[in-house]
């Protein structure tokens, strides 16, 4: 059906209300609203009636025009990396909702956060705008370095994974569902293990490759070595397509899905079948890892929590308030059918 005065197929817009109609819903009066929508205090019981109408009206208030009003900044650069990944549009999308819940915005700038030429571009275009944070959510030596070495004039936090200590006794993030992920796999009959590890300068894929020694150490398994991938799929295929036919191990451990991927198909183009020749596992268990051909073992990563709690701490920064106690969920092993039995050794 066509409506009138719309294009074809179109439903005309709804139109959202307006302070008047807010304090009409909420029965208070619109000075009252106005004030609420600019930042100024308002009674609880109030404030809980106009935030109802708020929610049934769709009004969305000006931040400009409040930040105008009350001297506060209501926008946080926010820098990222590979947005068509899983682990960093997750993160993403964890922050941007928290600083959205807060009354904030975020203005998202991409780069390449292992390029220290790229770093520094998204940075000058960030200081030269008034905004009241910035947070960046790419954990690499070239970010850190670049935020030590700049004077914001404002909060700022990376949101980095601390590299943790290769010392006895230490337990990191992943060291538990990798030592179970082992476990899983030495109970199969797995002795030979190789690591496809993400690039040195994150320290997200030290900590994984960490976790990957100490779990194999630990078992006295023997590891065929790190071979070093870039989280594309393709750095994970051209991995394992390098190696020789004795180099290969029985089982795989990939530093994300992304590179499982890549090295399943390389397996496959070398007529080996998995699992049954050769078990590969990835780790953050992306929403496509259930629908791999096969369905991929993966060690699941909270991604969303992260960026919630990276943007909690620059907002507790920003606004003066304790920072949260709100904590990710651990990370999980999630047995899948890319990983058996180990095929019998020669």
């Amino acid at each position: 059906m066509t409506v009138e005065g719309s294009p074809t197929g179109a439903s005309p817009a709804r139109k959202r209300g307006t302070i008047y109609d807010i304090a009409r819903v909420a029965g208070v009066s619109h000075q009252t609203v106005s004030r609420y929508v600019r930042g100024f205090a308002v009674r609880a019981d109030t404030v809980a009636r106009i935030e109802k109408a708020l929610g049934e009206l769709e009004y969305r208030p000006n931040l400009a025009a409040r930040d105008l009003t009350t001297g506060r900044r209501h926008r946080i650069g926010a820098l990222t990396h590979e947005i068509d990944m899983v682990g960093p549009s997750r993160t993403l999308r964890g922050a941007t909702r928290t600083a959205r819940d807060a009354g904030y915005l975020l203005d998202v700038v991409t780069l390449d956060a292992s390029d220290e030429a790229s770093i520094a571009s998204a940075l000058d275009l960030l200081t030269q705008h008034d905004l009241a944070g910035i947070l960046a959510l790419a954990s690499t030596d070239e970010m850190r370095r670049a935020f030590e070495a700049t004077d914001f004039g404002v909060p700022a936090l990376i949101a980095a994974e601390e590299d943790e200590p290769d010392l006895p006794g230490d337990a990191g993030v992943y060291d538990r569902a990798m030592g179970d992920l082992v476990e899983q796999l030495a109970d199969l009959g797995h002795r030979r293990f190789l690591h496809i590890g993400g690039p040195t300068t994150w320290s997200a894929a030290r900590n994984r490759a960490l976790a990957y020694r100490r779990a194999v150490a630990a078992r006295d398994l023997h590891s065929m070595g790190v071979v070093l991938g870039d989280w594309s799929a393709r750095s994970g295929h051209d991995a394992l397509k390098g190696l020789s036919d004795g180099e290969l191990p029985t089982a795989v451990i990939a530093a994300n899905d992304q590179m499982a991927l890549g090295a399943i198909l390389a397996l496959t183009e070398r007529g080996l079948r998995v699992p049954d020749d050769v078990t590969v596992t990835g780790i953050d268990d992306i929403p496509e890892a259930a629908f791999f051909s096969p369905p991929l073992t993966t060690l699941a990563v909270d991604h969303a929590a992260h960026g919630r709690l990276a943007a909690l701490r620059l907002l507790g920064v920003i606004e003066g308030t304790p920072t949260t106690t709100d904590v990710a969920r651990p990370v999980e092993l999630i047995v899948r059918s890319s990983s058996g039995p180990a095929r019998s050794q020669p």
